[in-house]
């Protein structure tokens, strides 16, 4: 089963691709999208990452506080919409 993560901080540049690329390296990602401004198209710098449950825990203890693209990511569970 897949788990969505969070990825908040992210450089206001990065492409799905690129975010795509990064979490690969941790497991098998499912998909990769990055929220962006409905009026601009601009990204919010923040995005969503969905992995296999271990790939999850290896992306998490790989991303999270570190610096990718001069920017500090935080990396968790996504919450469900309330």
């Amino acid at each position: 089963m897949a788990r969505k993560l969070f990825i908040g901080g992210l450089p206001y540049r990065t492409t799905g691709d690129e975010l795509r690329d990064a979490f690969a390296q941790a497991g098998e990602v499912v998909s990769a999208s990055i929220v962006t401004d409905r009026e601009t198209g601009r990204s919010r710098g923040f995005g969503f990452v969905e992995m296999a449950d271990d790939a999850a825990d290896n992306a998490i203890a790989m991303w999270n506080g570190k610096d990718f693209g001069g920017r500090m990511l935080t990396v968790s569970d996504a919450r469900p919409k309330a």
